[in-house]
């Protein structure tokens, strides 16, 4: 068996830039140029105005909760070893919603939506914990 990660999309030339501020700590979105509007997942172009003027920007990392589920089975490697975990749906602070995983909450049943979360990286990938 290699040693590719399964739980890690394949970077290409596009998204390598993505990948690597997130192994770096940093988290980044798309921000169109014409119509200031941050999007999520990466793509070439604003899925707000059709717009090909998209760059890579910082994000701040703040985020809310959106909605989330607390996955207590999951045979496919490395997730059956994580179980239970929150994957969940969050809404970053410069507007674009993204899927993710919660971490750092020993008790799932005092999430709420709406509350406040903080970007943090395990791995290479980025997830949010409570700020609370």
């Amino acid at each position: 068996m290699s040693g590719q990660r399964h739980d890690l999309p394949e970077a290409d030339a596009f998204t390598r830039t993505y990948w690597d501020a997130a192994a770096d700590g940093r988290l980044l979105v798309r921000t169109c140029r014409t119509c200031g509007r941050c999007h999520h997942y990466p793509r070439e172009f604003c899925p707000h105005c059709w717009s090909e003027d998209v760059d890579w920007t910082a994000a701040s990392g703040r985020a809310t909760l959106y909605t989330w589920s607390v996955v207590h089975r999951n045979d496919l490697p490395p997730f059956g070893e994580r179980t239970p975990y929150v994957a969940a749906v969050i809404d970053l602070a410069e507007g674009p919603r993204m899927m993710t995983e919660v971490v750092d909450c020993a008790d799932a049943g005092l999430l709420r939506a709406g509350m406040e979360l903080a970007v943090a990286f395990r791995d290479g990938a980025p997830v949010f914990r409570p700020t609370g």
